[in-house]
Parts: C-alpha cells; structure tokens; sequence
C-alpha cells in the first residue's frame, strides 16, 4: 500500500510540475513601470520606470496607422495620453491589457461628426502564434508578439498612464 502511494505521489508532482512551466502568466520583480511610451511612426513601444527605459518592442498598429482615431472603424490607433485600464487574460490575441480610449475630448469629437468614437482598444498578442505579422493589421490596436505580451502583462499594472506619438 505504501509503495503504491508512493508511486501515485510521484506521478501526480511530475504530471504537476510539467502544467506550470509553459504558463503564459510571468511574474516581475523588477522596478515598477509608471509610463508607457509609443512612437507610432517609429513602431516603438517603451516601458518606462520614470525617465528611464525599462524594455522596449517593436510594434503593429491599426491598418490605418497615420492619424488619431477619430471613428469607430477608422483603423487608426489613438494618438494623446489615455490610461492601462482593464486586461484581459482570455483575449483571442493571447494576453491583452485595455487602453482608455475614449476619453471625453474623443467622444465629442466623433459625436460632432455623427459618429461613434468606438472603442475597445488594447495592446495585445497575434492573431496567429508562430507566425511573424509583416504589416500593420490591427483595427487600432497595438500589437506585440505573444511572448513580448507576457512580459508586458506582467509588467504594466492598471493606472498606468500611455502616451501614444504620432
């Protein structure tokens, strides 16, 4: 009885120990990021600890990169200051974390032109795991690959502000 017990306890702690390893959930324990920073036209997105760079990416943006959002369906990623307001870690694009977009100047804009501003905006992963993304795809979304988006889920907490360039 006590061999068998042994056996079943040995099983389940290495079946246990293979599920953690691949988890798309990291932890950081580095200093803390209080501003993001992305330069649209550079295709660069940092992480900032104050003024100093913590990590920077390559980034994707919306099929329409040149210009502020203005309308829901626009393709075009936001451009002002916004917050990392919610995330979501069952997003089809691996791991999300949500922008503030809109804010009230962006909603009276659009609704001066008898539009939605729209929404739901979101640095994300790919679409596609394995498969590097050659052109701006999103729909104003900015995108990393899903391995650059774990360590920004790890990193970036709620509150923190953005500060999307043109």
């Amino acid at each position: 009885m006590k061999r068998r017990n042994l056996i079943l306890g040995g099983t389940a702690l290495v079946a246990l120990g293979a599920c953690g390893g691949n988890s798309k959930f990291k932890r950081y324990y580095g200093p803390k990021v209080t501003y993001v920073v992305v330069n649209k036209g550079a295709r660069n997105m940092y992480l900032l600890h104050h003024d100093k760079v913590l990590e920077s990416y390559p980034i994707k943006l919306g099929f329409a990169p040149t210009g502020h959002k203005e309308i829901e369906g626009d393709g075009k990623t936001p451009e002002g200051i916004y917050w990392i307001d919610r995330r979501n870690p069952n997003s089809r694009f691996h791991l999300s974390i949500g922008i503030s977009y809109p804010n009230e100047r962006d909603r009276q804009r659009a609704e001066a032109m008898g539009k939605s501003p729209g929404g739901e905006i979101f640095i994300h992963g790919q679409r596609v795991p394995f498969r590097k993304d050659k052109d701006d795809w999103t729909w104003g979304c900015i995108s990393v690959t899903n391995k650059e988006m774990e360590q920004i889920y790890a990193m970036v907490g709620d509150g923190t502000p953005i500060q999307i360039n043109p």
